[in-house]
C-alpha cells in the first residue's frame, strides 16, 4: 500500500495534528528514563469510535454526519475532553486533541485520562431542532463508552451549555436515571458549576501573570494581542484589560482590528455579539487583513482559535515576549523552534488552557456529592492549581534546560506512565 492510499492519521507524510503530537512525544522520550519502555502507550489511543450520525432534516430529508469519540489514555482516571462541531473535524484532529487532554489533565494533576469527540458538521447550517436531533443521536451512538466513571464529555468549539444539557438528558434516558455527572459544562440549573464558562480564559490569564513574572513583564500597560474572541480569547482579553493591560489587536475569522492605545474590550464584545465578528468595529484605529495579525508587536500574544495557527511561515514575523496558547495545538513543532530562537517564552496549551478542565473536574466532584461551592471558592481553587502546575513545570524546565512545553510533557507523561507501570498489563 502506498502512503497516499493510507488513512491520513496513519500516513507518515500527512499525519496532521496527530503527527504534531507524535513529534512532541519524540522530544520528551529521552527524558523519561526507565519509563520510556512504556512510551508506545502514549502513541496509541486506547479506543477509537467512529459513528454514523443520521438525522431527519426539517424538510423531511435524511442527512448523515460522521462523528468520533477517542479515548487516548485512561491510566489515571476516566476519559475527559470536549466535543466539537465543525465542518473540518477529522479523526487525526480528534486523536491529537484526546492525547493533549491526557497530557493536560496530568499536567495539572487532576484524576482524569484524555478523551475527545467531534462531528464533522457546520452547525450554522442546522436549525435548533436539527442541532438537538444531531446531538441526541450522537450521544446515543457513543453511549456505550461514556459515563460518569468512564468518559465525561464537555463543550468545545461550537458546542455549549445547551448541547451538554441535551447530551446529559439523552444519556439519562438511555440509562433510566438522572446522570448529571456524565458531562460537564452544563447549565447551572442542571448541576453545572459556577465559574465554568469563564474558567479556560481565567486560566489563561493566571498563567499569563505567572509567565510575565518570569519574563519581567508588568501586566499594567502590557500590550496584548489575541487571536479568537470567543469563550477563551474574549474572557482572557477582558481579564487582562481589567488588570491594566492594553488590548492592542484582535484577529478573528472576519479580520483584524488594531488600536495602539488599547481597544475598548466591553464595546468590542458588544460589537462582536451584534455583528458576528470584529470587522467594522468603530473603536479600532485600523482594520487589517487576517494574516497581518502575526506581525503586530506585543508583549503577550494569545492564540485562542484553532490548532496549527503559528507555523514555520508566520513564526519569523511574530514580535512578542510571551505566547499564551489559549487554543489546543496552535503552534507547530517547527514554529516552536523558531520562537525559541527568538527568545519567546511559549506557555503551552497543556498548561495555559487547562483552566476549563480543572473547573470541569470541580463540577464533576460537585455533581457526585450534590454539594456546590461558591464562585469565589472555585476561582481560588482554580488559581491555586494553575499556579502550582506552572511552577512545577517551570522548575523542570530550569533543571533540564528544556522548553516549558517539553518540561510540561516530561512532568505529565511521567505521571501517566508511572500509573501505567504500577497498574501493569491485564490480563
Amino acid at each position: 500500500m502506498t502512503h497516499d492510499a493510507l488513512p491520513s492519521y496513519l500516513n507518515p507524510d500527512n499525519l496532521g495534528p496527530w503527527g504534531q503530537y507524535l513529534q512532541q512525544i519524540e522530544r520528551v522520550t529521552p527524558h523519561l528514563g526507565s519509563l520510556s519502555r512504556w512510551v508506545e502507550t502514549l502513541k496509541r489511543p486506547k479506543r477509537i469510535l467512529t459513528v454514523d450520525v443520521p438525522i431527519e432534516r426539517d424538510d423531511g430529508s435524511i442527512a448523515h454526519f460522521e462523528g468520533y469519540r477517542v479515548q487516548h489514555n485512561l491510566s489515571r482516571g476516566p476519559g475527559k475532553g470536549g466535543v466539537r462541531y465543525h465542518q473540518d473535524v477529522t479523526l487525526s484532529e480528534v486523536m491529537a486533541l484526546s492525547a493533549w487532554m491526557t497530557v493536560k489533565n496530568a499536567a495539572v494533576n487532576v484524576p482524569y485520562g484524555g478523551a475527545k469527540g467531534g462531528i464533522r458538521v457546520n452547525p450554522a447550517s442546522l436549525s435548533k431542532g436539527e442541532l438537538q436531533r444531531l446531538t441526541r443521536r450522537y450521544t446515543s451512538e457513543i453511549s456505550l463508552i461514556i459515563g460518569p466513571t468512564k468518559d465525561i464529555p464537555a463543550p468545545d468549539v461550537n458546542t455549549n451549555e445547551q448541547v451538554m444539557a441535551w447530551m446529559m438528558d439523552s444519556y439519562s434516558m438511555i440509562e433510566g436515571n438522572l446522570s448529571t455527572g456524565v458531562v460537564t459544562g452544563k447549565p447551572i440549573s442542571l448541576g453545572g458549576s459556577l465559574g465554568r464558562r469563564e474558567a479556560t480564559g481565567r486560566g489563561v490569564f493566571v498563567m499569563g501573570c505567572e509567565a510575565a513574572v518570569q519574563r519581567g513583564v508588568a501586566i499594567e500597560g502590557a500590550r496584548v494581542a489575541v487571536q479568537g474572541f470567543g469563550n477563551v480569547g474574549g474572557v482572557a482579553a477582558s481579564m487582562f484589560a481589567e488588570a491594566g493591560a492594553k488590548l492592542v489587536a484582535v484577529q478573528d475569522h472576519t479580520g483584524v482590528v488594531v488600536h495602539e492605545g488599547g481597544l475598548d474590550v466591553k464595546q468590542l464584545h458588544k460589537h462582536v455579539a451584534e455583528a458576528g465578528g470584529v470587522k467594522g468595529f468603530p473603536g479600532a484605529e485600523q482594520t487589517l487583513e487576517r494574516d497581518a495579525f502575526w506581525g503586530i508587536e506585543s508583549d503577550i500574544l494569545i492564540p485562542a482559535a484553532l490548532e496549527q495557527q503559528i507555523t514555520a511561515e508566520n513564526a519569523p514575523r511574530i514580535r512578542t515576549k510571551i505566547v499564551l496558547e489559549g487554543a489546543n495545538g496552535p503552534t507547530t513543532p517547527e514554529a516552536d523552534d523558531i520562537l525559541a530562537g527568538k527568545d519567546v517564552l511559549v506557555v503551552p496549551d497543556v498548561l495555559a488552557n487547562a483552566g476549563g478542565v480543572t473547573v470541569s473536574y470541580f463540577e464533576w466532584v460537585q455533581d457526585f456529592s450534590s454539594f456546590f461551592w461558591s464562585e469565589e471558592e472555585i476561582n481560588a481553587r482554580l488559581t491555586r492549581i494553575m499556579q502550582n502546575a506552572f511552577h512545577a513545570a517551570w522548575a523542570v524546565a530550569q533543571e533540564k534546560k528544556v522548553s516549558l512545553r517539553t518540561a510540561t510533557f516530561i512532568l505529565a507523561c511521567t505521571r501517566v506512565l508511572q500509573a501505567r507501570e504500577v497498574r501493569g498489563l491485564y490480563p
